[in-house]
């Protein structure tokens, strides 16, 4: 007769898969140990693991952080590529919509009662030629620094560029004397500003100090910079204020993020918080001039 206790648990004899306790499976996770049907068998590099370890193991998986501590992406521009659509329809809707132009133009005269205009006119243009060039020269921009600062600290790089160049605009801008209203010149207070050349200029400025950070040649940036500013004080209509405002703003936010917060370690990423706080504190002092000026003015 068979000794009963030499036979194994009866939960031995029938194995079953935990998330489906009326599936017998006889195969087992490499990782947990557990039954696993072929519903929740998970291909393994030795094995299989069931759902529940591969959804664990990625949780606890070290996101790859680029050399600045942004996240890694797959190197493709994506923010560059919406904000490229953004004006692109931004520019449609202001040749269909009548006065859209002047509703979203920078203004100094008008933007502390419609703030948005410090960020709207980095999207709109003046002319077809005008928007072309912006956005060849952010393409080219965003394809080197977005993979390497990250999507988000590129999106805030660019955003803060903008309004960057917008209040050195209003800084630069004076309300026009009595003699000046009386024959109808409001003067730079009420002459508007359209197009991404301030967050471009932005890019620039990044793209300086970064180099520089990492040790590689930016010369071929100097040039560019040089001849779009002798461009500004020959050819009219152009709104150099922007582009120094969005050059030094642009330089100051890549400062923060090459130079603060740097790990204390090969295998450790930049410290996050300390950039953002950084970038933070950037936008706060942009604003507070801003208020400053209007509180002046």
């Amino acid at each position: 007769m068979t000794d009963p206790s030499s036979l194994p648990p009866a939960e031995e004899q029938v194995p079953v898969c935990p998330r489906h306790p009326d599936r017998e499976s006889y195969v087992r996770c490499q990782r947990c140990g557990r039954p696993t049907c072929p519903e929740c068998q998970r291909p393994a590099a030795v094995g299989i693991q069931c759902v529940d370890c591969v959804k664990e193991g990625a949780r606890s998986m070290r996101q790859g952080r680029t050399v600045f501590g942004g996240a890694a992406t797959d190197g493709r521009p994506l923010v560059t590529t919406w904000v490229i659509g953004i004006c692109a329809v931004v520019y449609v809707l202001q040749q269909v919509v009548p006065g859209l132009s002047g509703r979203i133009a920078m203004v100094p005269a008008y933007g502390d009662t419609e703030p948005w205009r410090f960020l709207s006119s980095g999207f709109a243009h003046g002319s077809v030629l005008h928007i072309l060039f912006n956005m060849y020269a952010l393409w080219i921009m965003g394809q080197y620094l977005e993979p390497l600062l990250g999507r988000a600290r590129f999106i805030a790089l660019y955003l803060l560029s903008a309004f960057g160049g917008s209040v050195v605009l209003l800084l630069l801008a004076f309300p026009p004397s009595p003699a000046q209203l009386a024959v109808g010149d409001g003067g730079s207070w009420y002459q508007g500003a359209v197009g991404a050349s301030g967050a471009v200029f932005g890019l620039f400025g990044a793209f300086l100090v970064l180099q520089r950070r990492l040790g590689r040649s930016a010369a071929g940036m100097y040039v560019v910079i040089g001849a779009n500013a002798v461009l500004g004080f020959v050819v009219p209509n152009i709104a150099w204020q922007a582009h120094l405002g969005g050059l030094v703003t642009g330089a100051a936010a890549a400062a923060a993020i090459a130079y603060l917060g740097r790990s204390r370690g090969p295998m450790q990423p930049p410290d996050r918080r300390v950039h953002w706080a950084a970038l933070g504190g950037l936008g706060l002092v942009l604003l507070a001039l801003a208020v400053a000026k209007y509180a002046l003015a």
